[in-house]
């Protein structure tokens, strides 16, 4: 089977992301999705629920750490001292997947829009616990894991967030 037809599967219950080609688990991550829980409306940092497909990969040259705003490299490289320097930013690092959602109503349109919210699977900080609720809306991973699942997954693979 080619790349294409693999698929991400979240669990926000257990804070884990799957990576399945047909029924087989080829690897599964600790995440951490929304501190705000599930939900679909726009402001809300929730993590949007259903159907998805990855719209767009971005950062494929990247080294790892690479800091992101509006999807762009900043040219920095996160540090702890960075960190400090700007403690209210939503640390994007290394890779971004941006998802789009597919079920109109429920993640596509209006007020409901994955794409528009932004909703992406990105690295963060290694000091960021896996394994629990604590981002904005996005499925945050481990710097590592997250250049894992980028190299094996391609645009419009589908991403399925569940309860």
């Amino acid at each position: 089977m080619e790349r294409g037809s693999r698929r991400i599967e979240i669990d926000i219950a257990q804070q884990k992301l799957s990576l399945l080609e047909g029924e087989e688990v080829l690897a599964k991550y600790s995440v951490s999705t929304a501190a705000n829980g599930p939900g679909e409306v726009q402001d809300s940092e929730c993590t949007p629920r259903g159907h998805h497909v990855i719209h767009e990969k971005i950062g494929a040259d990247c080294p790892f750490n690479t800091v992101f705003v509006s999807r762009e490299p900043t040219g920095e490289i996160y540090t702890p001292a960075l960190r400090r320097q700007f403690p209210g930013r939503d640390w994007i690092l290394t890779r971004i997947l941006w998802l789009r959602g597919t079920e109109p109503g429920r993640n596509l349109g209006g007020k409901v829009d994955s794409m528009s919210r932004y909703i992406y699977i990105h690295g963060a900080p290694d000091a960021v616990r896996m394994g629990r609720p604590g981002s904005r809306g996005c499925i945050r991973m481990r710097n590592h894991d997250v250049v894992e699942l980028f190299d094996r997954v391609a645009v419009g693979a589908a991403v399925i967030i569940g309860e």
